[in-house]
């Protein structure tokens, strides 16, 4: 169709659209991995990343997707037949937890919704019930693709807190950082990960980890460690121990590029900016559900999350307004995942995205639910331009 000829967006949940100036950065031969500037990388973006993640921690680079992470912050901090308890609100704290299992480690779960938050005090009586202090580990998301929902990393430490529970605190900010605040110390974090492929705007293939004092301490008696993991072996001074042998470096060459991305527009704006466009995606989805044939996956407005808004369909074809956006306007949208596969869309507002993207997804859609007969209230992306136009 001739309308999709141009630039295509990819508006999905991970990976996003990488920026031109971090691709040309990865159009370079490689370079020496045992001195001169890459060393000086390494240190800017294992630097970088405490900027990211708002801590005085250690923090490791790792050859891997987020799921390697999840083991990387497992089995550094735990032992053998450890207890942990998985927060439920979407898919991926129980993928980590299913990652847990494999390793040999006691999982529960506190079960949750995929159309909720995690709810404090349910946390809060579970750990009080727990006077044995089995539980080593609490495992969470702070924003669920899967669901589109925003957990209360601080909340839940309070939670904790109040229940007096010794457990180490482990956060999911894969779909997080570099998209909404999170503050790895204030909220008394022990150990955060994410992944480079969404909010931080670079290729697949490269996951971190942040770990507090309390993960170290942890760490010096853990015993599911393994070679490529272990952090004690790449906290060591030469500089292939920082990647357990030969470094990614054109991903890493990416990465330093995205940090000056982010730091050059200040991280606090670019929180704003992705509040900005998950708000005026709310607005458009808002007007499209007094019709009744869509409607917000996440029932409570205050945890519906800033880096990707789920859509539910309770008539009409989300697959062919998938297609349709696609093949006709050259914008691809997500489709639902988990309990919520072939039930809706997602629609990603994260990373490297603006207002034009944003405006052009949201047409896009409205234009398909015209064209597919899919009922759906008038003047959604009206009511996403009115709101930018009152806040900018």
């Amino acid at each position: 169709m001739t309308l999709r000829n141009g630039k295509e967006f990819l508006m999905i949940p991970g990976p996003t659209n990488v920026p031109e100036e971090v691709l040309r950065a990865m159009h370079r031969p490689a370079v020496d991995i045992y001195e001169g500037p890459l060393l000086a990388s390494t240190d800017y973006c294992l630097s970088g990343l405490k900027r990211l993640f708002r801590t005085e921690g250690r923090t490791y680079i790792y050859a891997a997707n987020g799921h390697g992470a999840w083991d990387a912050a497992l089995c550094n901090t735990l032992k053998r037949g450890d207890k942990i308890l998985v927060l439920e609100s979407g898919r991926f704290a129980l993928g980590w937890g299913e990652a847990a299992a494999v390793m040999d480690l006691d999982v529960e779960i506190l079960p949750g919704a995929f159309e909720k938050g995690v709810d404090p005090a349910r946390l809060e009586t579970r750990l009080k019930e727990d006077t044995a202090h089995e539980i080593r580990a609490i495992l969470v998301v702070q924003v669920d693709t899967a669901s589109g929902v925003w957990n209360d990393i601080a909340a839940l430490r309070k939670a904790i807190d109040a229940a007096n529970h010794p457990a180490l605190y482990m956060v999911d900010t894969i779909a997080s950082l570099g998209c909404l605040p999170f503050e790895m110390d204030a909220w008394g974090v022990d150990v955060a990960l994410t992944g480079s492929q969404k909010g931080l705007m670079c290729p697949p293939g490269l996951s971190f980890v942040a770990a507090g004092p309390k993960a170290d301490k942890a760490h010096e008696t853990a015993d599911l460690r393994t070679n490529y993991t272990d952090w004690t072996f790449r906290q060591g001074q030469e500089h292939y121990q920082k990647y357990c042998g030969t470094p990614p470096e054109h991903l890493l060459f990416a990465f330093h590029k995205a940090l000056d991305l982010i730091f050059g527009e200040g991280l606090e704006k670019v929180w704003h900016r992705h509040a900005l466009l998950a708000e005026a995606t709310r607005r458009a989805v808002s007007v499209w559900a007094e019709a009744g044939a869509v409607s917000f996956n996440i029932s409570d407005p205050n945890a519906r999350s800033n880096s990707v808004t789920v859509v539910r369909f309770e008539e009409g074809d989300p697959a062919a307004l998938r297609t349709f956006t696609k093949e006709v306007c050259g914008v691809t949208v997500g489709g639902t995942i988990g309990q919520l596969s072939g039930k809706g869309i997602r629609i990603a507002h994260m990373g490297h995205v603006n207002a034009v993207m944003l405006l052009g997804t949201l047409s896009a859609i409205e234009l398909g639910f015209k064209k597919l007969g899919i009922p759906h209230g008038r003047g959604g992306v009206q009511a996403a331009m009115d709101y930018l136009a009152g806040v900018v």
